[in-house]
């Protein structure tokens, strides 16, 4: 990930910070507390207004594709060339031009740490999420909260009437972009935040889910030994429904996919 100031030369004040995550090309833009409708970026008015201060990815990617050249201009590849891109590459760009542009007096600079208030906020973020039936979402989010929460509570958002028709796109869900919201095929996305404040709190953290996972979980071998048996026994029992796999073909060792995810970020 990294991580950009969002800095005004008019007003001299930071208005916010700009997290790119490098693997999924993809933004997030944290608008700094106490900016109104005059003082945040034209796109993110209305935003401000709604008291909506963290910036997904489809809005903040428009505020980037504001900034920079379009891949579709005529003359590109000469741009390109005076560049030193061998490319197309929205965030070089971006980055070359210090995110300058007419239409205000804005700019990035590249800084190594998150704002206090980023941190903050983050503390609602998703660390982990297990889909499970019927239509039901187990959260575990980074400030130890743990959510249980169903479609039904997030009839409000859009896109979820797809997941409620649609088994297989549910089942395509997983964290994304540091964990500010779930993610459907990258057809529906549900803010982390939403999340956070939907469904019933359960009385589980994280250390409990994991503690279960390695004192209760084992893979063939381990199973095989505590039965003293063979793997020949062991597929018998599976095949005559004594035994029900967790995960089928398990090979080698076991991680929790969040964790996963989260070198992605």
């Amino acid at each position: 990930m990294k991580i950009y100031e969002i800095n005004d030369k008019e007003l001299k004040r930071n208005v916010g910070c700009l997290l790119y995550f490098e693997k999924e090309k993809s933004y997030v833009i944290e608008l700094a507390e106490n900016l109104d409708e005059w003082t945040a970026p034209l796109l993110f008015s209305q935003q401000v207004k709604l008291n909506r201060l963290t910036i997904y990815r489809e809005l903040s990617r428009r505020w980037v594709q504001e900034r920079v050249i379009p891949s579709g201009r005529q003359n590109i590849s000469s741009i390109l060339a005076n560049a030193k891109l061998a490319s197309y590459d929205e965030m070089r760009i971006l980055e070359q031009s210090k995110g300058r542009c007419s239409q205000d007096q804005m700019y990035i600079s590249k800084v190594d740490k998150l704002p206090d208030y980023v941190v903050q906020r983050r503390k609602h973020n998703l660390v982990d999420c297990v889909l499970s039936e019927p239509h039901s979402l187990l959260c575990f989010f980074v400030d130890g909260a743990v959510r249980k929460v169903t479609l039904d509570d997030l009839k409000g958002v859009s896109g979820v009437d797809k997941l409620i028709r649609n088994a297989s796109l549910f089942q395509s869900g997983s964290i994304a972009a540091g964990g500010y919201f779930l993610t459907f095929d990258n057809a529906v996305d549900i803010p982390a935040e939403v999340l956070y404040h939907s469904g019933i709190l359960i009385p589980l953290s994280m250390d409990d889910f994991l503690n279960f996972s390695r004192k209760n979980l084992l893979d063939s071998t381990e199973a095989c030994d505590l039965l003293e048996c063979t793997r020949q026994n062991l597929s018998y029992y599976v095949s005559q429904g004594i035994l029900s796999p967790v995960k089928k073909d398990v090979k080698g060792n076991l991680y929790r996919k969040g964790n996963v995810l989260a070198t992605r970020w």
